[in-house]
């Protein structure tokens, strides 16, 4: 997991640190730190987090054991199998 944050000082040093990571397959999930939920780079509810509380995976399984939920906004079915899981 790594840190939004940290990857750089001002809003276009972390913009291209984002998209170096992205196209060398370092990470391919995104999540919101103090909620615990992960989903899709490419998610709405992604976009519209705070640089603060946004975290980065390199895959599903490491978000899991980090102890993050799927989105119910972009990754239904695995939302869906996570909440099931609960009852």
């Amino acid at each position: 997991m790594m840190r939004h944050i940290e990857l750089g000082k001002d809003a276009q040093t972390r913009q291209a640190a984002v998209r170096r990571l992205i196209r060398n397959g370092s990470i391919q999930f995104g999540g919101n730190r103090p909620a615990k939920i992960y989903g899709r780079l490419s998610c709405v509810s992604g976009k519209k987090m705070k640089v603060a509380n946004r975290v980065f995976f390199q895959n599903e399984q490491e978000a899991i054991k980090a102890g993050y939920r799927p989105c119910a906004r972009c990754m239904q079915a695995a939302y869906l199998e996570w909440k099931n899981a609960l009852f």
